[in-house]
């Protein structure tokens, strides 16, 4: 393709429009508040507790979806068994419904009027309104972008190094362990990071699940809904700013760990 081709000025403009098209609101989201106004919101305790809220509740989500989600992401990746394309299609499935149904769907579970959300009020666990029930919903949205990453990631791997590492007298275990973690480590990485993302962008489930303790997507949502776009602008652009820093030291790691490897 040359620059004498159609098809390269296509691709040109095509990509400069959807640069424009994620940057533009973007650069007028940033550059909509005033320092002074920037400086005055990082100081609120409101804000700083929603937004550290937003973050430790993410990352929190993404831990669990590490925990539980990496042993199913290698059976998924290395076994064949009846049923395994239904089941890959229900993991799908919190990706594309929509984000208040998805809310709907966790309190019908959760709520005193079911059997399940009946024994978690005995057992003193409330998830409604709480930090438990902000964490069941991250995990929900996000746990299936972790478990694909994390299973394209094993099966990327040979299951010959694990044959070898088996036939020099290894467990399953220690195979698993010494030989497939991690080569499949940076694959686990990105899922992190996109159970994240996707876990602090969340909106409409959390409102309805959790309302209050307030996370940050959700104090902007009230702050635009009572002031206007005057108050809610800086809370976004704080929240944008450490969302990036956080990902940007995790890429920052993932690099480290490319080169160590």
């Amino acid at each position: 393709m040359t620059s004498k081709d159609p098809l390269f000025w296509t691709t040109i403009f095509c990509g400069i429009l959807v640069l424009a098209i994620i940057l533009f609101p973007l650069i007028q989201l940033l550059t909509a508040s005033s320092l002074s106004k920037l400086m005055e919101t990082i100081k609120d305790k409101t804000v700083i507790k929603s937004i550290w809220l937003s973050i430790y509740t993410a990352f929190l989500a993404a831990s669990i979806s590490f925990i539980i989600g990496t042993p199913f992401a290698y059976l998924l990746a290395r076994k064949e068994f009846m049923g395994k394309h239904l089941i890959e299609a229900i993991i799908d499935l919190p990706v594309v419904i929509p984000h208040p149904v998805v809310g709907i769907a966790i309190l019908g579970v959760v709520g005193r009027n079911h059997w399940f959300g009946s024994i978690l009020l005995e057992l003193g666990v409330r998830v409604m309104g709480s930090v438990t029930g902000i964490v069941t919903v991250l995990i929900f949205v996000g746990m299936p972008l972790y478990i694909n990453s994390v299973k394209d990631g094993f099966e990327s791997i040979s299951p010959r190094l694990e044959n070898v590492s088996r036939s020099l007298g290894a467990s399953m275990m220690s195979t698993f362990f010494r030989v497939t973690f991690p080569l499949a480590f940076r694959s686990m990485v990105v899922g992190l990071l996109m159970c994240t993302a996707r876990a602090v962008s969340e909106f409409g489930a959390v409102v309805i699940v959790a309302y209050h303790p307030m996370i940050a997507p959700v104090l902007i949502y009230e702050r635009f809904e009572a002031y206007g776009l005057e108050y809610s602008q800086p809370v976004a652009i704080w929240l944008v700013f450490f969302c990036l820093t956080l990902f940007l030291i995790l890429r920052i790691i993932t690099l480290k760990k490319k080169k160590d490897i």
